[in-house]
């Protein structure tokens, strides 16, 4: 996954690597957006995990609009914002976000999808982490994983 940020129009907005990293990390979701079956762009909220390397996990049901989506047109973006500021009297705001570009797919062994929804679980639910297992083995077969295999992703910040 490389740090790519030469196509941001604000070059003194430029998010350092690190931070976009650490958001990255540390954000309970991001705005999943994709083309629809219909052709038309589709996006959602939605909680991930990243592997701290080039993927993020989502889970989600084996069927519906995402999957289908994903079906057709692989390629993705995914949005994750971090500190937010509004300033009304400036009629501005400072923001951090981060913007990532990949490849989903579908279809995972169990093996990898437990691995996934892992750490789904040590990032979102820590203090649960037996019952999380326990819940991880019963609903394996019923949930799906989109692995999202990441290619490139910038950072951007406003600082007032």
């Amino acid at each position: 996954m490389k740090y790519v940020t030469a196509d941001i129009r604000r070059q003194d907005r430029v998010m350092d690597e690190a931070r976009a990293r650490e958001i990255l990390a540390t954000c309970e979701y991001g705005y999943l957006s994709m083309i629809a079956d219909n052709g038309e762009p589709y996006g959602i909220p939605i909680n991930y995990v990243w592997d701290g390397q080039d993927s993020l996990y989502i889970h989600c049901a084996h069927e519906g609009r995402k999957i289908r989506a994903i079906q057709m047109n692989p390629c993705v973006s995914f949005c994750v914002v971090g500190k937010v500021h509004l300033l009304p009297q400036q009629f501005s705001s400072e923001r951090e976000s981060v913007v990532l570009k990949g490849i989903a797919s579908i279809g995972m062994n169990d093996e990898e999808k437990r691995k996934a929804l892992k750490l789904l679980l040590e990032k979102l639910a820590p203090e649960n982490m037996s019952n999380g297992l326990k819940y991880i083995s019963n609903a394996l077969q019923r949930v799906e994983v989109i692995k999202i295999v990441l290619s490139e992703f910038s950072g951007k910040c406003k600082v007032i």
